[in-house]
């Protein structure tokens, strides 16, 4: 079954009088369980299609589905559910709330979901054992090394069971060593709990750890 359809999509912004494509005319099929890394030089659109396949943003031309469904045909609020719901985000600069604990962050799609606080504490502690941090749970961001902010980061994208994790550079501000132990948990989530993977790196190694490699020029 394929979560992710992308049909010859394109992304122009206007700028002045100029109009800028940032993407063009891109297309890419994920069936459930893969793990594809997009790879290519800074610039190249990576990142925008990363926000069109995760419904941040709308192709100004072409078609982009998820489970089947054109995300072309939702409005705003259908596509907040789906971010919401559906897709997990995992980011270059974590993006933590410095004023939230690690679990407050870990714990916040379900609160913003509506879930009851008892559950949102249960969902973000077993999370936070997955990713190596029941430790660190009544910390706060800026008490955490990289690695772990990192790790965070994952727990919060993947407590809602999305079925297409977004991950963008999540690599690119760490180290080796702590890069290479994200990028295991990313493909440990991927094997083990079968979650649809799309990655954009500018590292070779990092892409070699993906099945499938979609390059952008």
């Amino acid at each position: 079954m394929s979560v992710l359809a992308v049909h010859d999509v394109y992304k122009r912004y206007a700028r002045g009088d100029r109009e800028i494509a940032a993407v063009r005319g891109v297309s890419l099929s994920l069936d459930a369980g893969a793990f594809a890394a997009v790879v290519g030089p800074s610039g190249c659109g990576k990142s925008t299609l990363l926000h069109l396949c995760g419904a941040m943003d709308r192709p100004s031309q072409g078609e982009v589905s998820l489970e089947g469904r054109s995300l072309a045909t939702l409005d705003d609020d259908h596509l907040t559910r789906i971010r919401r719901e559906r897709v997990g985000f995992v980011f270059q600069f974590f993006n933590l709330l410095p004023t939230l604990t690690v679990a407050e962050n870990i714990g916040l799609p379900l609160l913003l979901a509506g879930d009851r606080a008892d559950t949102v504490t249960q969902s973000a502690a077993t999370c936070a054992e997955r990713v190596g941090l029941s430790h660190r749970l009544d910390h706060f961001p800026q008490q955490l090394s990289g690695g772990e902010a990192q790790r965070a980061a994952i727990a919060r994208a993947i407590i809602h069971g999305p079925v297409l994790l977004i991950a963008d550079e999540p690599t690119g501000n760490l180290d080796s060593d702590n890069g290479a132990l994200v990028l295991d948990l990313l493909r440990e989530l991927n094997t083990d709990a079968g979650v649809t993977v799309l990655m954009a790196t500018h590292d070779a190694s990092v892409a070699a750890g993906a099945a499938l490699l979609v390059r952008m020029h």
